[in-house]
């Protein structure tokens, strides 16, 4: 064996391992990648629940203090408004309302009602938080 081939061989070595290391960078980046985008997902879904919750009470809340239905309704897209969430569907009642709100991609539902409360007088309830379709 001469010299030539020793150190040909080394130099294919190192192309190897910079192919390694190259491909190792870019499969790091795509996984960093995904999980900022799933991070970024969770906490949109995160803030669709908060207001739909928010929501919901706040029409219960309108209720409660006598308000129609139709102006709980009005109430609870005020709120949806205020937290950057566009409200997709309010049916409510005397005793109750059921929300769905969408921000960006995320939607949620919220249901909340109107309970008597010994202590406290009428209050309103959130009794149903679920994740919308």
């Amino acid at each position: 064996m001469n010299a030539d081939t020793v150190v040909s061989g080394e130099k294919s070595m190192r192309g190897n391992v910079s192919v390694f290391v190259a491909a190792f960078i870019v499969l790091t980046m795509l996984l960093g990648t995904a999980v900022g985008r799933l991070g970024g997902a969770v906490a949109e879904k995160s803030r669709a629940n908060n207001a739909a919750d928010a929501s919901a009470l706040a029409a219960a809340d309108g209720l409660a203090l006598g308000r129609s239905p139709a102006e709980a309704c009005a109430i609870a897209r005020d709120i949806a408004v205020s937290n950057d969430a566009r409200l997709l569907t309010c049916r409510s009642n005397a005793s109750a309302a059921d929300v769905e709100i969408e921000i960006d991609q995320a939607q949620a539902r919220a249901r909340a009602v109107v309970a008597p409360d010994p202590a406290l007088g009428i209050r309103s309830v959130l009794v149903d938080s679920s994740p919308g379709p």
